[in-house]
């Protein structure tokens, strides 16, 4: 049967369900406590088709993050971190993970502003920075002194301060990011300019 309703209901349920990740991504970045009432009534849904796709505030809250995890690994292979000098690619990485700590209300939990339960979630992202640190240190454009996996942890952990300063308001996101740039750099003895 070709006019079966199958099709149509599985492509609304996709829809909604997609509705409902945009909604809690924008609603949760300014309004961290949103509770699903509010996440169906910013997705334009009932709060029962929320709870229809997910179970509970934290499985919906862990599927946005697995979604933005994905797009953060997919905007880090499109940033093309192996091509280049390590140092320009040290920067389009950065670049990615500002650009999903701007979008995304979990962005704590994701990429290098990491600060996450789920170690499993940041790994593709830790084990990009570890290949491009490596690749950095072997071609001599960052130093090797210390060694490839503690830059890694050293520059997780300034990104993660990086992010605190402008979530409390401390620095613009603007000034964070120049600063984060130099701090890196430096961290990995790449030249600053």
């Amino acid at each position: 049967m070709s006019g079966s309703p199958e099709p149509k209901r599985r492509a609304d349920a996709t829809r909604s369900r997609a509705a409902v990740l945009d909604a809690a991504t924008r609603l949760l970045a300014t309004q961290p406590d949103a509770g699903m009432a509010a996440i169906a009534a910013e997705a334009g849904v009932t709060r029962q088709t929320v709870y229809a796709h997910f179970a509970s505030r934290d499985d919906l809250i862990n599927a946005v993050v697995e979604r933005t995890t994905g797009q953060a690994v997919a905007a880090m292979r499109a940033a093309d971190l192996d091509s280049g000098p390590a140092t320009d690619a040290l920067l389009r990485m950065l670049d990615v993970g500002w650009r999903f700590f701007r979008m995304s209300p979990v962005a704590h939990h994701v990429g290098s502003f990491a600060r996450q339960r789920d170690e499993d979630r940041q790994l593709p992202v830790n084990d990009r920075l570890l290949r491009l640190v490596t690749r950095g240190q072997d071609a001599g454009e960052f130093d090797d002194a210390m060694a490839a996996q503690w830059l890694v942890t050293a520059i997780v952990a300034v990104s993660h301060a990086a992010g605190d300063e402008v979530r409390s308001g401390r620095m613009t996101q603007a000034e964070t990011e120049a600063v984060l740039r130099d701090s890196v750099l430096r961290l990995v003895g790449a030249s600053v300019s």
